[in-house]
């Protein structure tokens, strides 16, 4: 594998675009997942990708299998619960107005992944491992599922990257920061917003965290700042790019769309700069869709957009 990553997935409902969710009488199904998307998305950029995680055998369930199949991605290390089921998140989607969000993740499949259903020789032998923070809010047995997949990682020297993916609706901030910022330490990247590397490294500014991460062992720290566009830095040098222009229908999945596009070009060994329009393209695309995967990018799809050449500012 290139890429293998774990955690949750959800069925999902997304109501039809502009519709309020009290208000609203058509849906649209299909799954949610900040690591799933992630796979997915590099598999459609062309790389071996792997998930694994756990699903409640039922039809929110096998439906996520055969999104993932359909998409390239090897599920081959995926666990059916019989007794659990698959979470669910209700939503809707709007451009520009507050999503309302509802989530029926309780007692999930997800939530009673443990370290013994780790497979090392699946980890060590893909180049890079992602993982995000929301997987260890789930519960106790995640956190140390995420604890000891970042161990093995770092045991069979695979790439880890990061991105701290804040729900406050999982934890307290004070809980997120203490645990974030165990978690993200040694991470080879760190792919996060202001608000998560304030959160996650307690410093005032974008600078003094991007400097706490790195004096920690991180190689590269990326900032997502949406229609801001993005930043980075490895302790010597920094770079940023601005966002592509794009007609917004569901902002939903752009940081995860945005992490697609990054890693590609740090898999292909692409300069950071080069990684970060990488990532805002992917951005750009993902959110003129609806729902979490649709709008992710094949090949084409990127290169087109980045054809724009978009300046970097170094």
């Amino acid at each position: 594998m290139d890429v293998v990553t774990f955690g949750e997935i959800m069925g999902l409902m997304v109501a039809h675009p502009g519709d309020p969710l009290r208000h609203a009488h058509d849906f649209r199904r299909g799954i949610a997942g900040a690591e799933a998307t992630v796979a997915i998305g590099l598999s459609r950029l062309g790389y071996r990708t792997g998930w694994f995680g756990r699903l409640g055998d039922d039809p929110f369930g096998h439906a996520a299998l055969e999104v993932l199949r359909a998409s390239g991605v090897d599920v081959s290390r995926v666990e059916l619960d019989a007794d659990a089921p698959t979470g669910l998140l209700v939503r809707d989607a709007h451009a520009v107005r507050r999503i309302s969000v509802q989530y029926y993740r309780s007692g999930s499949a997800a939530s009673l992944m443990r370290p013994a259903e780790l497979d090392p020789t699946y980890i060590a032998g893909a180049r890079l491992l992602h993982v995000t923070g929301i997987t260890p809010a789930l519960s106790q047995s995640c956190l140390d599922t995420v604890r000891a997949a970042i161990e093995l990682a770092h045991e069979h020297g695979v790439v880890v990257s990061f991105d701290p993916n804040l729900r406050l609706r999982l934890w307290s901030a004070e809980r997120a920061a203490a645990v974030l910022g165990e978690l993200v330490v040694g991470a080879d990247i760190v792919l996060t917003s202001d608000e998560e590397a304030l959160v996650v490294t307690g410093q005032s500014d974008r600078s003094s965290a991007a400097k706490w991460l790195l004096d920690r062992g991180t190689r590269v720290v990326v900032v997502k700042a949406g229609a801001a566009g993005a930043w980075a830095a490895d302790g010597v040098d920094e770079w940023a790019v601005p966002a592509f222009p794009a007609v917004v229908v569901d902002p939903v999945g752009a940081g995860d769309a945005f992490d697609t596009g990054f890693l590609s070009g740090w898999l292909d060994g692409a300069p950071v700069a080069d990684c970060l329009a990488r990532g805002a393209a992917a951005g750009s695309l993902a959110v003129q869709s609806v729902g979490d995967v649709d709008g992710l990018p094949y090949p084409a799809d990127l290169a087109a957009v980045l054809a724009a050449d978009v300046e970097v500012d170094r």
